[in-house]
């Protein structure tokens, strides 16, 4: 019987002969800056712990550079062409503002990406962006959501001093959505940024799922509202060909939350998942991943309580008490 270890950031294969070769394996962290932006102030903070960033330095790491704006939850293929044309314009950067839900008063929901995998899918765009990797900085919405048009492309220009801005053409930003893609171009001209208007992403699925969208925001441009149908729907092909790569499922394994092993299944509880799973069902052709090399084939059931993986060429997955744990789940076509 073989058994796959995760241990103290290092993956031991135990083989019948009781020989235990390691093989390193990374667990990402967010490299995400925080902006808070208020009327008389602004702070830069980075997510990653002690990084020895003083404010000035964060700040100046945006200055002259090239924001993408939009929501960039699902990072999918749409959000992927904004970086494309920021990174042909300067250095990328992805605004985008948290605590939205919370502030206009919506359902609390799991995000597309996991916080802690969102480092390892922007590194997947730097193929993309001339071997640059977009950073992220996000705005918290509370303090901005009162900001007319203006207000807002003032501070682009004043306080975070970006070069350029580039958006799509549905894009609408302001007190209650005030500004179009037209008045951000004219407000940036006045204030020296330039600004770079695209075309949506179109979604190739347009005669399927038109009749499930209502919304007039939906015009059939590749969105995150449709990455959560497709999951919905456990349509992991159309899903895939949103993302523009295969969805990954994260867990993060507590103390109190241990593996299950009945023989070669392996069962999780949904509470230690981090973002959205498919629907019910049960998925083949799927890898539980460690690390950037490390795959295991395995079958993956989904269902109300619990995650179910049936491994393919090893028996089970042992997760030893210790620090929390990261565990992916990468599911194919």
């Amino acid at each position: 019987m073989k058994q796959t270890m995760l241990m103290n950031q290092k993956l031991f294969v135990h083989l019948n002969g009781g020989i235990r070769l390691p093989i390193p394996i990374t667990v990402q962290g967010a490299s995400t800056r925080v902006l808070s932006l208020s009327s008389s102030d602004m702070k830069a903070t980075s997510q990653q712990e002690d990084d020895g960033t003083s404010r000035s330095e964060q700040l100046s790491s945006v200055a002259g550079g090239i924001v993408a704006l939009g929501k960039f939850d699902a990072l999918h293929i749409g959000h992927r062409e904004l970086a494309i044309q920021a990174a042909k314009a300067g250095t990328p950067f992805l605004l985008s503002f948290t605590g939205m839900a919370e502030v206009l008063g919506w359902e609390p929901r799991a995000p597309v990406v996991a916080k802690c995998d969102r480092e390892r899918v922007l590194s997947s765009w730097s193929a993309w962006c001339g071997e640059v990797t977009p950073t992220e900085l996000e705005v918290e919405f509370s303090k901005v959501r009162n900001l007319t048009p203006r207000q807002f492309v003032e501070k682009l220009s004043k306080e975070l001093g970006v070069r350029g801005v580039v958006a799509g053409k549905n894009y609408r930003f302001g007190y209650r959505a005030a500004g179009d893609a037209s008045e951000l171009s004219r407000l940036c001209e006045e204030y020296g940024i330039e600004a770079y208007i695209i075309n949506p992403v179109m979604d190739q699925k347009q005669s399927i799922l038109n009749r499930e969208f209502t919304d007039t925001k939906e015009r059939g441009q590749v969105s995150s509202t449709r990455v959560r149908y497709a999951l919905s729907q456990g349509d992991m092909s159309y899903v895939s060909e949103l993302l523009g790569r295969h969805h990954r499922l994260t867990l993060m394994l507590n103390d109190d939350q241990s593996c299950i092993n009945n023989k070669n299944r392996n069962s999780f509880p949904s509470s230690c998942l981090l973002n959205l799973p498919p629907k019910e069902g049960v998925y083949a052709n799927c890898s539980v991943v460690f690390g950037k090399e490390n795959v295991v084939p395995c079958r993956v059931v989904v269902d109300t309580n619990s995650i179910h993986l049936e491994l393919v060429e090893i028996d089970c997955i042992y997760i030893p008490s210790g620090d929390s744990r990261y565990l992916n789940i990468e599911f194919g076509v």
